[in-house]
C-alpha cells in the first residue's frame, strides 16, 4: 500500500507560502479570523476546481466525505458551507489576483527558450473571447438578450507556456474588438487574432507601439495590391502581398499592410 503524500498535497507544495502570506497581509485577509484562514479557503476552492464540483454545497459535501483525510490534504480547519460562503463574499479577491501574478511570473521562467519551432525570439500572444451563458433569473445584471444572460471572457494568452497574461470579464453585449482599447501592447510582440478584431484604427495603434499582428481579412475588404513576393506553395502559402486599403475610412491613416494567404 502506498503511504506517501496525496497528490493534492504534493501539488500545493509548489505554492510559495511566504508570497501567499504577503498577499494575505496586504489586504488583511485573516483579520479577526477564528480558524478558517485564507489558505484553507484557497485550498477548498482549488479542490472544487480540480475535481469539477458544480456548487459550494457539492464541494463541501465532497470534503466532508473525506473528513479524515483533510489534514493530509493541507487543511487546518473543517470546511463548512456557511463559513466558506461568507469567506468568498467578504474577503478581497485581490489576494488571489496578486498570488496569480506571482505564480505566472514563476511559470514564465520555465519557458524562456520556447520558440514554437519557428526560430523566433519575439513574444507571441493569442487573443480571443468566449461567451459564458448564465441563468437570467439569477444573473439579472449580466445583460445579453431578453431571455438569456451572459458574460464575455476576453483572454490574452502567452503562447510560451500557454499562460494567461490578461483577462477581462465584460457583459455579453461587448464586441470583441473593443478589448483592444484595454490592452497595453508590448514592443516587438506578435498578436494572433481572428477577423473579429479587424479595426484599422485600433490596429494602427498596435502598429505605433512597435508590435505586430496576424489576423484574417473579411470578405468585403477593399484594397489594391502594391507588390507580391515569391512563396513556397508546398508549405500551404498561396500568396505574400503588400496591399493598400482603398475605402475612405480604412485608408486613414495610410498604412501598407502585409498580407499572407494560405
Amino acid at each position: 500500500m502506498y503511504h506517501g503524500k496525496y497528490v493534492f498535497s504534493q501539488l500545493f507544495e509548489f505554492l510559495p507560502k511566504y508570497e501567499f502570506e504577503k498577499c494575505v497581509a496586504r489586504y488583511r485577509g485573516n483579520y479577526k479570523n477564528k480558524g478558517f484562514t485564507c489558505r484553507n479557503q484557497f485550498l477548498a476552492m482549488s479542490f472544487g476546481q480540480l475535481t469539477n464540483r458544480e456548487s459550494l454545497r457539492d464541494l463541501v459535501n465532497c470534503l466532508t466525505a473525506q473528513r479524515s483525510k483533510l489534514y493530509h490534504f493541507g487543511f487546518t480547519y473543517q470546511v463548512n458551507l456557511s463559513t466558506l460562503a461568507l469567506a468568498n463574499e467578504t474577503r478581497s479577491w485581490r489576494i488571489y489576483a496578486d498570488l496569480a501574478q506571482v505564480l505566472l511570473a514563476r511559470a514564465k521562467q520555465l519557458y524562456p527558450a520556447d520558440d514554437f519551432g519557428l526560430e523566433i525570439s519575439n513574444p507571441v500572444y493569442a487573443l480571443d473571447a468566449t461567451t459564458l451563458d448564465l441563468c437570467l433569473n439569477v444573473f439579472w445584471w449580466a445583460h445579453f438578450r431578453k431571455t438569456k444572460a451572459a458574460v464575455k471572457l476576453h483572454t490574452l494568452l502567452d503562447l510560451r507556456g500557454n499562460l494567461p497574461t490578461f483577462i477581462h470579464i465584460s457583459d455579453g453585449k461587448m464586441h470583441d474588438v473593443n478589448i483592444l482599447d484595454e490592452l497595453i501592447f508590448e514592443h516587438l510582440a506578435i498578436y494572433l487574432m481572428d477577423k473579429g478584431y479587424l479595426d484599422f484604427q485600433r490596429l494602427y495603434r498596435l502598429h505605433q507601439a512597435g508590435a505586430f499582428f496576424i489576423t484574417r481579412a473579411k470578405t468585403n475588404l477593399a484594397f489594391v495590391r502594391l507588390s507580391s513576393s515569391k512563396v513556397d506553395k508546398e508549405v500551404g502559402l498561396r500568396c505574400d502581398q503588400s496591399i493598400k486599403l482603398t475605402t475612405y475610412k480604412s485608408k486613414r491613416p495610410k498604412v501598407i499592410l502585409k498580407v499572407c494567404d494560405e
